[in-house]
């Protein structure tokens, strides 16, 4: 149906006729359309990769539906792991992230925090600056230290369980 003299041309070909296609079914896997608009970009990386020894070709729909499921799957279960954290640590926050705001200098709980942080090792500060700080998600904190992002996640989960168990007693005091 496409061509194989120019692979460009026929992906975009490819992409007019169906990527609409695609793009409402990974909505519909997603719940969100930029959740769906990063599966579908997911997709097609790893489509391309799979195409290459075909000649670059675009790949039959069944296959690019395929491929949007199972990265949509990954992406709920990635989103499902990282809400579970997430509300680890809003828990240990007590939805009070003052201390993210270096003007409240005088806040004693804020300077705790940030000297329970500079206390960590340098791996574990590293990537709790990264992610809290930076904003960073552990892909990209994994490309940065040129670590998996595994390892990345790892570390932020043990950076914040130590400080958990180091200011533990804040949240106590905080609740009375």
């Amino acid at each position: 149906m496409f061509g194989r003299k120019n692979p460009g041309k026929a992906w975009k070909e490819w992409l007019s006729a169906d990527g609409g296609k695609l793009l409402m079914y990974a909505k519909q896997r997603t719940g969100s359309l930029e959740e769906a608009e990063d599966v579908l970009q997911d997709s097609l990386i790893r489509l391309w990769g799979y195409q290459e020894e075909r000649g670059n070709v675009p790949p039959d729909l069944p296959l690019a539906f395929s491929v949007v499921r199972l990265v949509a799957m990954d992406a709920g279960r990635k989103t499902g792991r990282r809400h579970k954290r997430d509300q680890k640590v809003i828990q240990f926050h007590d939805y009070d992230e003052h201390w993210l705001d270096p003007s409240l200098e005088e806040d004693e709980e804020a300077e705790m925090l940030r000297t329970a942080v500079e206390n960590l090792s340098d791996k574990l500060r590293e990537v709790v600056t990264l992610k809290v700080w930076s904003g960073l998600t552990f892909a990209e904190i994994a490309q940065v230290l040129k670590i998996s992002h595994n390892t990345a996640a790892s570390r932020y989960r043990y950076a914040v369980e130590l400080l958990q168990k180091q200011l533990g007693h804040l949240k106590e005091v905080r609740n009375g």
